[in-house]
This record gives C-alpha cells, structure tokens and sequence, in this order.
C-alpha cells in the first residue's frame, strides 16, 4: 500500500499551527439523531447554535457514542475567541474516523499488526545492565500478558536487527482486533504509532496498563539516555505534544467503553 493510499489517522502538528479562525458561535451541543430506515445505530450530532458541525470532507460529525459527542462538544464549547485545534484533539479524532477509517477498517488493523510484527518489546539491548534490567521489568510483564491474553509467543532479539515473528504468534492478535470498530482502532493504531509498540496499545485498551504505565515503558530507553546525557529541549517539547495525543487516544477508547 503506498503512503497516499493509508487510513489518515495521524495527525500532523503542523496542520495545528495554521492561522486560527475566531469562534463565530455561541454554544455548542448535541443532538439526537432517528435511526435510519435500515435501523442503523442512533448517532449523536455535534451542533453549533443548533448548526451541524461537519468534518474536513463535510460529513455531519455524528457519531454513536452520546459520551464521545458531549466530549467533542465540550471542546468547542470551552474555545474562546480564537478557536485553537491544538485544544480539541477529540474532534480531530473524530474528523478522521468519519473521513478516513470507517470503510477502511482492515488497513488499520493490518498496520496496527505490522507493528506487533516488530513490536518495540521484543528488541532488547544488550547493555549496560541497568538498562537491561529496565526493559525486562517493564516490557516481560505485557509479554507475559499478551501470552494469556491472545497465546502471543513473541520472540525476543538483542541488538537492532530486525526478528521475524511466526505467524502463529501473531493469531490472536489479528483475532482481538477484528472484534473492534474504527474507534476503538483509531485509539489503539494511535497509541501504537506513538510507542512503537502495538502490545502496550492494547494492553492499556484492555486494562492491563494504565496509560501512565504504558507511556513510561515505551520510553526506557529513553529515559535512560537523559539520565546519561540530559535532555534536549526540543525532543522534550516534541515527546509532551506526543504524551498530550497519547492521553487523547486513551481517552477516546474510554468515552467508546
């Protein structure tokens, strides 16, 4: 699949940094949408002054989850006058499920399992022995979690060169994920894409982690590098835009239980 051709789930910084539109409404809220004639799920409309919100592609942002809408409406609801999309990570989520994940669920769940294919835990490093032992204590529990959780035997590699994972390993896996919808996708192929890890995504989607948890494992290594050499302020300012998407994604995944 070519760069173009994949779900638009990511999403870019600076997009977030063009010039901002002044808030031209005065209340936000939303509205319950009749099923359709086919008895498709009730959908809950994001309004402004009783307008449709629409997404970039002018799909109404209406979605299945009463929770999620009011959250998405609360964001625009808290703008002031200036509307600042940095603020409203829940509506970006939203816009890009509706316009670019729903239809196109099996691409995420491929991608999602492509990661677990190379997943983040299973290359160790082969010292210092601090470091070692730090990844081990972290990373062997979700190892041994995502072993009863799908029957995940992973195989492990020292070093950076890159393992092939069985196929049978990966099974249950690609089971758990066909069980989930564009949200609950969208959450998780987030996640994974800001940890390098698709097995610390779902084990903090199937409460095995918190996300405190799951974010500071995925950063060991990094963590060990600034106690070494200090931090770098721009990587520090890039890793808390990171962590603030982070906290967004998992909080999606519990607006859609």
């Amino acid at each position: 699949m070519n760069e173009t051709d994949k779900p638009k789930i990511r999403i870019s910084k600076e997009a977030l940094d063009r010039p901002k539109p002044r808030r031209f409404y005065k209340q936000a809220g939303v509205q319950e949408l009749p099923p359709d004639a086919e008895g498709g799920a009730t959908l809950y409309q994001v309004v402004l002054d009783g307008r449709p919100v629409r997404t970039p592609k002018k799909s109404p942002l209406a979605v299945p989850y009463r929770a999620l809408a009011e959250a998405i409406a609360e964001e625009w609801g808290a703008q002031g006058e200036f509307i600042e999309p940095s603020t409203m990570p829940l509506t970006r989520f939203a816009n890009s499920i509706l316009d670019g994940v729903i239809g196109r669920e099996p691409e995420v769940r491929a991608d999602i399992l492509k990661y677990a294919g190379s997943d983040l835990l299973c290359y160790r490093a082969e010292g210092p022995a601090s470091l070692v032992q730090r990844q081990a204590a972290a990373w062997d529990r979700v190892l041994a979690w995502a072993r009863e959780a799908f029957n995940a035997r992973l195989v492990l590699t020292a070093g950076v060169m890159p393992v092939a994972q069985p196929e049978h390993a990966l099974v249950g896996i690609a089971a758990a994920l066909e069980e989930l919808d564009a949200y609950r996708l969208t959450s998780i192929h987030v996640m994974t894409t800001l940890t390098g890890s698709a097995l610390l995504a779902l084990a903090h989607s199937h409460g095995a982690l918190t996300v405190d948890e799951a974010w500071a494992a995925a950063h060991i290594d990094e963590d060990w590098q600034i106690e070494q050499w200090g931090e770098d302020y721009e990587a520090a300012q890039r890793r808390q835009y990171r962590w603030s998407e982070m906290q967004a994604a998992s909080r999606l995944l519990e607006l859609v239980g």
